[in-house]
């Protein structure tokens, strides 16, 4: 199985991904926040120039639903170095959507097949895609992959909800189904995989899956990708007959679990305040990264709410300091 980390706006930049492979590892893709502009500004470059990304396998992703952007946007990834760019069809931000763009060109197939049509005769490198099944329904989703069935795509990476779901409700396990049916495009299933269960009932029903993505349930738990492997270690292991209890802990180094993710949350936080102005800027990517750290610790409320109002780096270090020092990770 191969693992990707989600491209997610804010999140999951350079300093967070180098952070994670340094102290984690484990991820065999990552995939940039997209890039929407048809020249990259500063911040976008600097989260994919070759050097911000040094051992690691990236995929930029581009949000835009014109050919003439997204062309503009691959040659210059291209003078970098890339070879595979990937197209984002699965936004479901409103402000995105009401621009036709992310999961929004969904509701435009006809301009959608025109738009890959063009991209894909005219782009120097590889090209997949990030797609949601529809914009408003489910039954979208035969015509939309009977598009991307004309087309040359490296992977198709599905989220099996439609756009007005966003991340509510149950994913479309049937849709995802009638790919892995119909598609001749290797595919990769996104959505919902936040703990090695969810992960184990997803590869169950769709055993012939070769990859998936995972976006917050590797923010909230970054031993996820480690958990998973060790899950399926295991069952290969009792397979074969080995006696190998299921409820076996993970093999660990001389770190223990807090220790390392103090580390991950430091190598952040240092990363951050080495590249942006102001404790403001750094504290506002590091709150943001809190949200879903949180879910490590057993009733870390009172310490989060403290994160959330501090105002600067010292004040913020002590509140993290006291968290990590009397708050428990969850088994």
């Amino acid at each position: 199985m191969q693992f990707y980390l989600a491209p997610m706006e804010g999140l999951t930049g350079y300093v967070y991904r180098n952070a994670y492979e340094k102290n984690y590892g484990g991820i065999d893709k990552y995939f940039t926040p997209f890039l929407t502009n048809k020249k990259m500004s500063s911040r976008e470059l600097n989260d994919i120039l070759p050097e911000h990304n040094v051992g690691m396998q990236v995929v930029p992703q581009i949000l835009t639903n014109r050919a003439e952007d997204f062309l503009d946007v691959a040659r210059e990834l291209q003078a970098y170095g890339y070879q595979t760019v990937n197209l984002n069809l699965g936004c479901p931000s409103g402000t995105v959507v009401a621009k036709n763009r992310g999961a929004g060109f969904l509701a435009l197939p006809e301009e959608l097949d025109r738009f890959l049509d063009e991209i894909f005769e005219k782009c120097p490198i590889g090209i997949s895609i990030k797609t949601r099944i529809g914009k408003e329904s489910a039954e979208e989703w035969e015509g939309l992959l009977a598009i991307y069935e004309k087309y040359p795509l490296e992977e198709l990476i599905i989220h099996p909800r439609v756009q007005k779901e966003f991340y509510k409700g149950n994913v479309h396990m049937e849709a995802f189904a009638l790919a892995t049916d119909e598609s001749r495009h290797a595919l990769c299933y996104n959505g919902d995989i936040c703990t090695a269960q969810d992960y184990r009932k997803i590869t169950e029903r769709c055993p012939d899956i070769g990859s998936v993505m995972i976006g917050r349930g590797i923010l909230k738990n970054p031993q996820l990708v480690e958990e998973i492997r060790a899950g399926e270690d295991i069952a290969e292991g009792m397979a074969e007959g080995a006696h190998i209890l299921s409820e076996a802990r993970i093999p660990r180094d001389d770190i223990s679990d807090k220790a390392r993710l103090r580390a991950f949350h430091d190598d952040i936080l240092n990363g951050y305040a080495a590249v942006m102005s102001g404790d403001k800027n750094t504290l506002f990517k590091m709150k943001e990264l809190w949200v879903y750290l949180a879910e490590q610790f057993v009733e870390p409320e009172k310490y989060v709410k403290k994160i959330k109002k501090s105002g600067c780096i010292r004040d913020y270090e002590v509140i993290v300091n006291t968290l990590f020092r009397e708050c428990e990770l969850r088994e």
